[in-house]
């Protein structure tokens, strides 16, 4: 099929494939992680940030600028994970190049691509090479370099590239190579595309819904019934979207012309109508202020598999908090704000309770549980606070919480970059808003992350090697920031040995934070190891709770 110019109906399919394709392969995007322990997310979060736009409720029928960015606000708000929050950026600036055009041709997309590389590099405060925004510039480049008469083979070309970009990735980042692996979210990025090409090539009629991925990642779906009360006038009828089953007593399944449904929708006023025909199975999603009758209509050709129905005056009354074009973050109900609150991050009951005793609201994340930018936008309208200061205490939650903080307009949201639950414990614990002063507060509260360091203890999950050890699977590892220090046999061996490699002669205080799987028997002898080595040193035991980490050793 040569596709000369790209509707929004295609672009839409294309989405859905491309989310579709990257949740068949999410879990093995995940095990591309670079420390050989589970905590690995990138399949899961760059899959869970696209089908915040394969699941958007797009406008359709106003054109392939439209809805391409209805698509892309919903991924930056269910952006989670450093390549998450990337990706959603892509989009965003693919969105840009599109605005204004109800088709797209192949100028058009280049034009797309090229500003959705800007926009992604623009994100990152220091862009790192060797990661899904090189493979995205790479293949960005080579197709826009090349003559196409059609847009499949744009997205061809940019496939082409693409896989030799990732396999060069090792070569400029040398913690993949030293890991064995290529870049997670660059090979999430070319599963999306080739779901993307998929649709285009094949004509695919993609199924919408998509995939779970493993793991405990479901989207809430509490109802703010504020959002539509007794007094309220329905006005903008229903979001239906329905998976049926053909049925081979009621139709010809095979040579079924899905006409006899979308025909009769458009007689009783149904919009932003997108119906596909894969096999047996037909995908709907149409606008609709009678889905009772979409529903008995559609049942005379089969069964239905799945059926969600949502009230659109809810998503519009939500629309003012939580889309980003609509500056999101005004406040539902005119309540009063207080002065200052605290937004962080944690898993496990033990550093959530200790956390919320210090005065933080506490969302339930961390490793493999990423916040999406969503989460942190509803967190800040339930602190309602005119400063809000958020504490990721993650790495790969730090630009999520950083995008949000953007979209969200109704407070001074600032963003400290903890990277560690030590890093979020020492800034709650010398937390102070005496001074009144946001500036000054911000200054201190990265100040009392000096000097503060903390080693994650796991299990490795398989044989890996660095320049100094050889890791064997089942073996406990020490981990400080990005370097691996030690490998035991045990958590507490392990503890030990990065223990004496860090710089405990600075140190005056260790908290021993101990998680699920950690051992009562082992958190005493690191204990008592500390104050037989380093005698001035004080130790703190606790009970953290936390996934993943055997322990968490806070070094201050």
């Amino acid at each position: 099929m040569d596709t000369l110019t790209l509707n929004a109906e295609a672009y839409y399919r294309m989405i859905c494939s491309g989310a579709n394709e990257l949740s068949k392969h999410a879990d093995e995007v995940n095990d591309l992680n670079v420390f050989p322990i589970p905590d690995g997310d990138t399949g899961t979060n760059m899959t869970m940030t696209i089908s915040g736009g394969a699941n958007s409720n797009c406008s359709i029928e106003n054109g392939i600028g439209v809805a391409s960015q209805d698509m892309a606000n919903a991924m930056l708000l269910s952006a989670r994970g450093n390549s998450g929050v990337i990706l959603s950026q892509f989009f965003a600036g693919i969105a840009e190049g599109l605005n204004g055009l109800d088709k797209a041709g192949v100028d058009n997309m280049k034009d797309a691509c090229r500003s959705g590389v800007k926009r992604a590099y623009s994100s990152v405060v220091t862009p790192t090479e060797g990661t899904i925004l090189t493979v995205a510039r790479d293949a960005t480049n080579y197709a826009c370099s090349k003559k196409c008469d059609n847009i499949e083979e744009f997205f061809a070309n940019f496939l082409d590239e693409a896989y030799r970009s990732l396999e060069r990735t090792p070569d400029l980042l040398k913690v993949l190579k030293e890991a064995g692996v290529v870049d997670s979210g660059a090979r999430g990025l070319i599963y999306i595309m080739e779901g993307m090409y998929r649709a285009l090539s094949d004509n695919t009629k993609e199924d919408i819904h998509i995939s779970p991925v493993s793991g405990d990642h479901s989207v809430s779906t509490k109802v703010n019934t504020d959002m539509f009360t007794s007094d309220m006038t329905l006005k903008f009828g229903y979001c239906t979207e329905l998976l049926i089953r053909l049925q081979d007593q009621k139709v010809d399944v095979e040579n079924f012309d899905i006409s006899k449904i979308t025909d009769y929708l458009a007689s009783i006023g149904g919009n932003s109508m997108v119906c596909f025909k894969n096999d047996s199975i037909v995908k709907l999603h149409v606008h609709t202020m009678t889905p009772d009758k979409v529903l008995a209509h559609c049942q005379k050709f089969g069964e239905f598999l799945t059926v969600k129905i949502e009230n659109m005056m809810l998503q519009h009354n939500e629309a003012a908090t939580f889309r980003p074009e609509s500056a999101a973050g005004s406040d539902i109900k005119s309540k009063p704000k207080k002065k200052y609150g605290i937004v962080t991050v944690a898993n496990g009951e033990g550093i959530k309770a200790a956390y919320e005793e210090l005065g933080a609201y506490v969302i339930e994340g961390g490793q493999t549980m990423n916040p999406s930018a969503a989460d942190f936008i509803e967190s800040f309208q339930k602190v309602n606070a005119e400063n809000i200061f958020v504490l990721p205490n993650n790495g790969n939650i730090f630009m999520a919480a950083s995008q949000a903080a953007k979209i969200y307009t109704a407070s001074d949201v600032r963003v400290i970059p903890t990277k560690t639950i030590g890093d979020g414990y020492a800034v709650l614990s010398m937390l102070s808003f005496e001074s009144n002063d946001n500036d000054k507060i911000e200054h201190e509260m990265n100040d009392a992350m000096t000097g503060v360091d903390t080693i994650e203890i796991s299990k490795s999950i398989r044989d890996a090697h660095t320049e100094s050890l050889s890791i064997k699977k089942g073996d406990h590892i020490g981990i400080l920031g990005k370097e691996i220090l030690s490998d035991a046999d045990t958590a507490a061996d392990a503890a030990k040995k990065a223990l004496d490699l860090s710089s405990m002669d600075e140190k005056s205080l260790v908290i021993i934070i101990k998680g699920k799987d950690g051992d009562e028997k082992e958190s005493r002898e690191i204990s008592e190891y500390i104050k037989s080595k380093w005698p001035l040193v004080e130790t703190v035991e606790t009970v953290g709770g936390q996934d993943i980490y055997d322990f968490y050793l806070v070094l201050e």
